[in-house]
């Protein structure tokens, strides 16, 4: 039907209402339409509490019976902290169900076929571009041994990251910088270089956002243990989680660190660190800078969405390249890049981009 597509994407728009609430369950919306009029919304709205398919169908009430519900994926069909929405569903006595896209999730699975064979109506991949982008860590993170990695850059028109006097606060406005706040919180990490950590003294929490419900750990790529004890972060990280990734670290040191209570990760590369991070339960890491470490992720293929926030002002000669550090090519050769999303921030521009290979 020609309206599916506005109803799926209402329901898209509940579904983001769940950010940096659900994880590590995807965000989810639905939206229960009955004579061509919505009756009843929902979205899942915390882990472990009712999905989104129960949240609508309560809102719809009776008027759910012979109506077509719409969901952003497809409705589970097992018991985990909640009993099967498709159990839900058929209760309610819906006519037809539609969603953007199947459960990646062999344990949740199976939904559709379900419903298809208690008589009900079933379409899929409505929205589905759409559905899979809102939830891309989280599809990601089934089949992956790495988290998924959203690297950000504030730039100036002309593509620095900071002026020549190693300046970089503030290249982007206000708005930009609260909307990084939120990028923040739909992260299981937030990550700077070294480099980063010691000229910026960071805290890498998420303050001009709404609270995600588990705050997320901060991440310090910093291959010979030369984080100050006194930064902020290190100061702090009894009451949120730090991380260390280090190469080599002497005893003493490292000691130092977890004294602090800092958790120390050893790797030798950009790759194994992020595997150790995915065995901890790292699903998605916001990569904040600087030069160095975008260059090195850039280069080994390990971004997996570019968001670059650029402020209308130009620094000029001797500033910082926000792409110094990474390995040149020729433009025949040079891999281009896919716009998944273009806004404007207050006076900034902010650009999401996809890899080639994405």
């Amino acid at each position: 039907m020609s309206r599916d597509g506005a109803f799926m994407r209402r329901a898209l728009e509940l579904a983001r209402l769940g950010w940096g609430q659900t994880a590590p369950n995807p965000m989810v919306g639905a939206v229960v339409v009955r004579d061509g009029e919505i009756v009843g919304e929902g979205y899942h709205a915390r882990f472990g509490g009712d999905h989104a398919e129960v949240a609508a169908l309560s809102a719809a009430g009776e008027r759910a019976r012979g109506a077509t519900t719409f969901v952003t994926l497809e409705p589970c069909a097992h018991t985990g902290k909640t009993p099967p929405c498709t159990d839900a569903l058929i209760a309610a006595g819906v006519a037809r169900v539609v969603c953007a896209t199947r459960d990646p999730n062999p344990e949740a699975a199976g939904g559709l076929a379900r419903l298809a064979e208690r008589g009900i109506t079933v379409l899929d991949g409505v929205e589905e571009e759409a559905a899979r982008e809102l939830n891309a860590p989280f599809f990601h993170a089934l089949h992956s041994e790495r988290p998924w990695i959203t690297l950000k850059l504030a730039l100036s028109l002309d593509g620095a990251i900071a002026d020549a006097h190693g300046n970089s606060r503030w290249i982007t406005g206000e708005a930009s910088r609260r909307e990084v706040h939120h990028l923040r919180a739909g992260h299981d990490a937030i990550a700077v270089g070294v480099g980063t950590a010691i000229a910026d003294d960071p805290s890498l929490t998420v303050r001009d956002a709404p609270a995600p419900r588990v705050p997320p750990r901060r991440i310090v790529f910093d291959r010979h243990a030369r984080l100050s004890l006194t930064s902020a972060l290190a100061s702090t990280a009894r009451s949120t989680p730090t991380i260390v990734i280090v190469a080599s670290v002497s005893p003493s040191r490292a000691s130092e660190l977890e004294k602090a209570g800092i958790m120390v990760l050893r790797a030798v590369s950009l790759a194994e660190a992020l595997r150790e991070l995915r065995r901890i339960q790292v699903r998605s890491i916001f990569v904040e800078g600087g030069a160095r470490l975008a260059g090195a992720l850039l280069d080994t293929t390990l971004v997996d969405r570019l968001v670059i926030f650029q402020a209308p002002v130009i620094l000029g000669a001797g500033a910082i390249g926000a792409f110094a550090r990474t390995s040149g090519s020729s433009l025949a050769t040079a891999s281009r890049f896919r716009i998944v999303e273009q806004r404007t921030i207050g006076g900034d521009a902010m650009t999401v981009y996809a890899p080639p290979t994405a």
